[in-house]
């Protein structure tokens, strides 16, 4: 499965897109993090590992996850 990694230096955040449903949870609870028109798309940098780890908790699909 195809997967893609962004990291703010203490957390990784995994995103597979094959499995994310586009219910738009990570960008309401993290739009500083989550930028859907950009390339990336993720800037976990902009986000605490705490603020991170909340929202990657809430995701619905499971597309996101952390390492």
């Amino acid at each position: 499965m195809n997967q893609h990694e962004y990291t703010n230096g203490e957390v990784t955040i995994i995103w597979k897109p094959e499995l994310c449903q586009h219910a738009g949870i990570c960008v309401k609870m993290l739009p500083k993090v989550y930028h859907p028109k950009d390339k990336p798309w993720i800037t976990a940098e902009n986000a605490t590992s705490e603020e991170i780890k909340k929202q990657v908790s809430q995701c619905p699909s499971g597309a996101l996850s952390l390492k």
